[in-house]
């Protein structure tokens, strides 16, 4: 079972990272973690290290059932045999087993300090080799700036990124093996193709700041209707008056507005999305699937995967029917992004999940939610020999 996970330690990482070591010791040692004997986990807590400091973590669970199980070496360019449990963390750069990279800070100058990278691993099992990139990209900024263009300069900032990281899990120094990347990408939806249609027949008022006459707010109106205001945009609130329609069929109305993995096709590949936006939902737990009022939802957290993976995992049409690609539950705290689960990746049974901000003042829900995971009899013993 792959584990990754974003902005670990929460957005207060400075004040949160002291649970995260205690989060990582009861995760391995809880009853629902017993089967699996071996155990990976790259932590990036380093915060003091501007240069290098991520807050990704990456965590590698291996059933007892699994026999020969190599992760390869990056420095000696060779596969080693996993056994036993180990935790890295702070200074990964020096860790040969992965690659970790954050993104250069001209990538997105608006965020002095930004912690958008990705780590990668490779994993032998069975004759079968592929690699596991828990990934970050840039979040959008602005509302307001997202809202100007089509696509947004945001998405383009993304998209270098994302292309970025791909061109170096492809290129000459190792040999090619297929590749799942997951995490939270950040995609949003095209703003300024969502605004249109959902205030399609609204009329748009626009506030500027008094001493710079920059737009710090635009309010739409319903014609009619004693003008109802149907959006509030701000650059970190988008209220809109109906939250329903992001939720309404699994919100399947805004998949055409969800563009930005299309210029990835030639090399990504995506399941079918059957489930509402990923992002933002409310950080209380208590409100369940409640969005905030701060961006408009969108899929932000993704598992994608190369072309060759994906006919490792569907041999048949059938096989698409098998594999779950959805949300891990809508009672999961984890911040504004929901994580999502996907089981049966690989002819073993793999499950890989992403999460984002995970670890700040309800440390230990992600275990709990493993712990209670709504399994079968029946279901268990087609999982048996999870990975």
């Amino acid at each position: 079972m792959a584990l990754h996970c974003q902005e670990f330690g929460g957005k207060n990482y400075e004040a949160s990272m002291s649970h995260v070591d205690k989060f990582v010791k009861e995760l391995l040692s809880s009853d629902a973690m017993k089967d699996y004997n071996r155990a990976r986990v790259y932590l990036d807590e380093n915060f003091k290290s501007q240069e290098h400091f991520t807050a990704l973590g990456s965590f590698y669970f291996l059933h007892e059932s699994l026999k020969n199980i190599y992760q390869f070496d990056f420095k000696a360019k060779k596969y080693k045999k996993v056994t036993g449990k180990e935790i890295y963390s702070d200074t990964l750069e020096s860790t040969p087993m992965l690659e970790k990279e954050k993104f250069p800070q001209d990538y997105f100058p608006e965020c002095k300090w930004s912690r958008k990278g990705f780590i990668r691993t490779r994993w032998c099992i069975t004759d079968c080799a592929f690699d596991l990139v828990n990934i970050h990209l840039f979040h959008d900024a602005s509302n307001l700036v997202a809202w100007e263009t089509s696509p947004s300069v945001y998405s383009g900032i993304r998209h270098k990124a994302l292309g970025y990281v791909l061109d170096r899990i492809i290129d000459q120094r190792f040999e090619r093996v297929s590749y799942f990347v997951f995490g939270d990408f950040n995609f949003r939806l095209d703003a300024k193709s969502v605004v249109e249609t959902l205030c399609a027949k609204a009329t748009m008022q626009t506030i500027r700041a008094a001493d710079t006459n920059e737009v710090v707010k635009l309010i739409f109106r319903e014609s009619d209707n004693d003008r109802k205001v149907m959006l509030q945009l701000e650059k970190k609130l988008f209220d809109y008056f109906n939250q329903d329609v992001f939720r309404d069929n699994n919100g399947t109305a805004l998949l055409e507005f969800d563009k930005e993995l299309s210029v990835f096709k030639d090399k990504l590949y995506e399941l079918d999305i059957s489930f509402p936006p990923s992002y933002p939902y409310s950080e209380d737990c208590s409100q369940g699937m409640q969005y905030m009022n701060t961006r408009c939802p969108a899929w932000c957290d993704r598992i994608l995967m190369s072309h060759s993976a994906k006919e490792l995992i569907l041999k048949s049409e059938n096989d698409e029917k098998q594999v779950v690609y959805d949300h891990i539950g809508p009672n999961v705290c984890m911040g504004d992004h929901k994580p999502l689960g996907q089981v049966n990746l690989l002819p073993m049974c793999t499950s890989v999940v992403s999460c984002s901000d995970v670890v700040e003042k309800d440390a230990f829900d992600m275990r709990r939610s493993f712990e209670k995971a709504p399994y079968s009899e029946e279901e268990e013993e087609e999982e048996e020999g999870l990975l």
